[in-house]
């Protein structure tokens, strides 16, 4: 039965398996995805998954094949002439290979604002982040050092941390439209309490734009924890807390469309997966 399969299927539905198997979708997909965006084909979560809505998008691009295929590239016109590798990326490119480079530095961590296939400045920000972070030379120009770097595994949490809310979460960690979240939402009544999730000191509590009022604290092993969106605080800079520790009150401070928790874990600056640090 799987030899009657057509190639280009047996591969979206190989990809597509990956990604819902809880590891990061193809850079390649992703980098279609983006390229099908730019012809109004495509308009869901920019996941590097080749399901049913990025299948359709192809099918509506006149001279495409599989989800990978070079012909697929070529019906993209300009857009899908470079893969990643074929040149140096540096402020002012376009094309599929930097919307790959830009879906890789979000799953390391480091995402550059939408997923666009432009290199502007916010892809210069953060590939100098990963750079610095990857320890290689900082130079804001994606060459093979930095591709060899990203074809690592995305890094995750070395120490675990406790859910910080009595609460369900919502939206995950990863690809929401042509962006990349790089915490957890969990919608909860305004005043609801936010405990530390590990021992640790704070670093920051106060206003911090897009966050609103964010608690920040720093544990063991490079690891800090966000706690953003606030209505009030109940620590201050330089407290030291304890897991389970209340750090502050649910509310819908920042950006923010109702009363919630926004949660982050960050590996020297690198955002992770709170999932890797969370006790099940």
């Amino acid at each position: 039965m799987r030899a009657t399969l057509p190639a280009a299927l047996l591969t979206a539905l190989a990809l597509a398996g990956a990604a819902a198997a809880g590891t990061p979708g193809s850079a390649d997909i992703a980098a279609l995805q983006v390229g099908l965006a730019t012809k109004s084909l495509y308009a869901a979560d920019v996941d590097g998954l080749a399901g049913p809505a990025t299948l359709a998008g192809l099918k509506k691009l006149p001279g495409a094949a599989g989800p990978l295929d070079a012909s697929t590239r070529a019906a993209l016109g300009t857009y899908g002439a470079m893969q990643l590798g074929d040149r140096p990326l540096v402020k002012g490119c376009r094309g599929w290979d930097v919307a790959k480079l830009q879906f890789l530095l979000a799953w390391h961590g480091f995402p550059s604002g939408r997923f666009d296939g432009v290199f502007g400045d916010r892809v210069t920000a953060a590939l100098l982040r990963f750079q610095r972070w990857a320890g290689i030379d900082a130079i804001g120009v994606a060459g093979p050092a930095t591709r060899a770097a990203l074809e690592e595994p995305p890094p995750v949490s070395p120490i675990r941390l406790v859910r910080p809310i009595d609460a369900l979460p919502g939206d995950p960690f990863g690809p929401r439209g042509d962006k990349f979240p790089t915490g957890v939402d969990y919608p909860a009544p305004t005043g609801t309490t936010v405990v530390a999730a590990g021992d640790g000191v704070v670093v920051g509590a106060g206003p911090v734009d897009g966050y609103g009022n964010l608690v920040v604290v720093q544990h063991a092993g490079g690891v800090t924890s966000l706690y953003a969106h606030l209505s009030k605080f109940l620590v201050e800079p330089g407290r030291r807390v304890t897991r389970g520790m209340p750090i502050g009150l649910v509310g819908s401070t920042g950006e923010s469309t109702g009363p919630h928790l926004h949660f982050e874990v960050r590996v020297r600056d690198a955002a992770v997966d709170p999932a890797t640090a969370l006790y099940q």
